[in-house]
């Protein structure tokens, strides 16, 4: 009897739990790119034009046809990209711990996978995001000179909300969420005109929370992740120098909300798979797979913002 992958695969569900629920406080990606679940491995993504922010008038007369309206198309294909990896526990380990209370090293091997599972996530979510060859002229800017965020003439303020109008005239709808760089929110929190903004408030330093309400946004997002390459010396950071303004729904149901982007993501992922014993390397063995892939499904939702600092 032929066996599909779910029946070939043994699940732990503590582990799994552990690895579903898991959080990183450097992972904001899902900002931009929340998670939506799929049944399957591959198909088109559902994308958006501007009808899927349009108010259309609804109002029917007696005996006349009812208006139909279809949110989204089916555009560019997709197909999940499987991440693997597993977390090894030595014997040694689990010998020494067994005198510790309390302490789980199969969780603590999942969550370490995962830190390194979610950054390549993240570093994928960055790339497309952040990729000027996917948005139009007017939803882009690359900033220089007096109008970059380090020079104390620029107006950061004027500018997002310059950029927000953008948007809106693209989809009908102003952006909620923005993401920006740790070199861009240096430069915001350092910058006069902002400072001047604040100096009567009670807090000490500038907040990404006092941001969001200067910006007229739900959130500001710091993209904190830094990567290292391979026989590389120096990180780097993932977001860049960069940053986007989007629209985003604040709660995601289903992959038919019109949104900037999604991370389709398989169900039931990521998932830990049952522990075994090695005995060549003397250490049990926590396997954990995610299956998934960031995609753009309403690149008019956003507005890419280059060079901030």
């Amino acid at each position: 009897m032929s066996m599909n992958t779910k029946q070939a695969r043994v699940i732990d569900p503590v582990l799994t739990e552990a690895v579903m629920g898991y959080r990183h406080p450097d992972r904001v990606g899902h900002v931009l790119f929340p998670h939506v679940p799929v049944l399957a491995r591959g198909g088109q993504i559902i994308e958006f034009g501007k009808e899927s922010f349009l108010r259309y008038k609804t109002r029917r007369a007696p005996g006349t046809n009812t208006k139909r309206l279809q949110f989204g198309y089916r555009g560019q294909p997709f197909v999940l990209t499987q991440d693997a990896l597993e977390g090894m526990v030595p014997i040694e380990h689990v010998e020494d711990a067994a005198q510790v209370p309390g302490l789980d090293l199969g969780k603590a091997a999942v969550t370490e996978v995962m830190d390194i599972l979610s950054l390549g996530l993240e570093i994928e979510q960055a790339q497309l995001a952040t990729d000027a060859s996917k948005y139009s002229a007017n939803n882009k800017v690359a900033l220089a000179g007096s109008d970059r965020w380090s020079d104390p003439s620029s107006d950061p303020a004027q500018q997002v909300r310059q950029y927000g109008e953008a948007v809106r005239g693209r989809i009908g709808t102003r952006p909620n969420v923005l993401l920006v760089s740790a070199s861009g929110f240096n430069a915001l929190i350092d910058h006069p005109k902002i400072i001047e903004r604040f100096k009567y408030t009670s807090s000490a330093s500038i907040t990404t929370e006092m941001l969001a309400q200067l910006f007229n946004v739900r959130r500001v997002a710091v993209g904190e992740a830094v990567y290292l390459e391979q026989n590389a010396d120096d990180m780097q950071d993932v977001w860049g120098n960069s940053a986007v303004l989007a629209y985003v729904p604040e709660q995601v149901t289903s992959l038919r909300a019109p949104s900037f982007g999604y991370t389709y993501t398989l169900k039931d992922h990521p998932l830990a798979e049952e522990s075994y014993f090695e005995r060549n390397a003397k250490s049990w063995i926590y396997p954990v797979t995610y299956d998934r892939a960031p995609v753009l499904s309403g690149i008019d939702a956003g507005f890419l913002i280059q060079n901030l600092a």
